[in-house]
């Protein structure tokens, strides 16, 4: 039997956005705030990552000591944390009709139950691709893995991950992910980059120290895998064309991470074309009243501080939007020119302009300098302030140009030179 009830404010995903949100809202008087999450223990990611550096500078947190202070601080609020709750679906025929409250369905330990609330913060997070989606043909051995089930097969659950692993990326979760095969007691074999050099930051400083000597082989690509029954190793390609095969039984692909989005898009929210989330304007309203969305669903991926930040920040639209506001009209379409891949937010209204924007670059950019065009005009230029841009690391852009758009005007563009 289905169960119907009501709440003030949703939240679907019990992450670093989710519980941020969760609590600010909670906290400043939201009324019932309910915080829905499928795992069994709420905190998303970074309650698998056993490594430091979540928090901040003076006080440096694991990734489960971080999740518990943000969950605690939530429940404190006076949010109600369900996990091991599926959210399913919209309900009714029309989930994006005008007027219509959000009501969705869902499926938990006391059974399927609707849920009518004023307004849902979706805070899906994303997801690494796994093998299957990168298109990496061979066998189907034992030992594959993305970085999120290494840590969880490690750190939670104290699984054996082989002896010998090969780590796919070369980025700040890859040093993570080799960093977790030593904590294991297996050795990395190499990371292996497609491209012509390490794209990490100061995770890399952090991990690179239990990875002493570890081969990074940039330029390469895995071309197969081998192995009947468990993984026995890996065809690695060259870009010249020369191949090798590295001798393992475990292999991590890392990064490539693309937003849960599947429920904003069976809801008949709009998503964007680059970063294939919602698309939402600076104060995260997406294109349905009444639901807003944050965190690594809208840009995969930022840190899990930087998606904390922006779901306390989601929740003063959210009570504006509950006492009141009206819901904005979509805004100008914000988009990116190549070698740019993406730009988040992706839709500039007069009246939501954000702290700043994030962008991703698909190739490595030297004193790059951001151009933002409108039909032909140019509206700002701007030099981030760092020597080289490189793909899978993030490119701030800022806002105070976004006054100078003509609301009645066509696509903002932005380009790099």
């Amino acid at each position: 039997m289905t169960t119907s009830r009501s709440v003030d404010v949703l939240v679907v995903g019990a992450g670093p956005a989710g519980l941020s949100a969760a609590a600010r809202l909670a906290a400043s008087g939201a009324g019932r705030v309910e915080v829905l999450e499928r795992e069994q223990q709420a905190g998303g990611v970074p309650r698998h990552c056993a490594h430091g550096g979540f928090g901040t500078w003076t006080r440096p947190l694991t990734g489960p000591r971080y999740v518990r202070l943000l969950t605690e601080a939530a429940e404190r609020a006076g949010a109600v944390i369900r996990t091991g709750t599926s959210v399913l679906d919209w309900a009714g025929p029309d989930p994006a009709g005008p007027g219509a409250r959000p009501v969705l369905t869902a499926v938990g330990p006391g059974g399927p139950e609707t849920i009518e609330a004023r307004a849902v913060v979706l805070a899906t997070g994303a997801r690494e691709r796994p093998r299957t989606a990168r298109l990496v043909p061979g066998t189907r051995p034992a030992g594959v893995y993305t970085t999120g089930e290494l840590q969880q097969a490690v750190h939670l659950f104290g699984q054996d991950v082989g002896t010998h692993a090969v780590v796919v990326g070369a980025e700040d979760v890859s040093y993570a992910a080799a960093a977790t095969v030593r904590a294991a007691g297996a050795e990395v074999v190499a990371l292996v980059t497609e491209h012509p050099r390490a794209q990490s930051g100061r995770a890399r400083a952090q991990s690179a120290r239990l990875c002493h000597r570890v081969p990074l082989l940039t330029d390469t690509a895995i071309a197969e895998l081998l192995g009947w029954g468990r993984l026995s190793g890996v065809r690695v390609r060259h870009r010249d064309g020369r191949t090798a095969v590295l001798a393992c039984d475990t292999v991590v692909f890392t990064g490539d991470f693309v937003p849960d989005h599947e429920l904003a898009r069976r809801g008949g929210l709009a998503l964007d074309p680059g970063t294939l989330g919602p698309a939402v304007d600076g104060a995260l309203h997406t294109s349905r009243p009444g639901v807003f969305a944050a965190g690594n669903v809208l840009h995969a991926v930022e840190r899990a501080g930087t998606v904390a930040g922006e779901g306390a920040g989601v929740a003063g639209a959210v009570l504006e939007f509950l006492a009141g506001t009206p819901w904005p009209e979509p805004g100008l379409p914000l988009a990116v020119e190549a070698p740019l891949r993406w730009i988040a937010p992706n839709r500039i209204s007069p009246a939501a302009p954000p702290a700043r924007y994030v962008l991703r670059t698909s190739t490595p950019l030297t004193r790059p300098v951001l151009r933002i065009h409108q039909d032909g005009r140019l509206l700002h230029s701007e030099r981030p302030g760092f020597g080289t841009a490189l793909p899978n690391r993030p490119l701030a852009l800022t806002a105070r140009w976004t006054g100078r758009a003509d609301p009645k005007g066509g696509e903002v563009r932005v380009s790099v030179r």
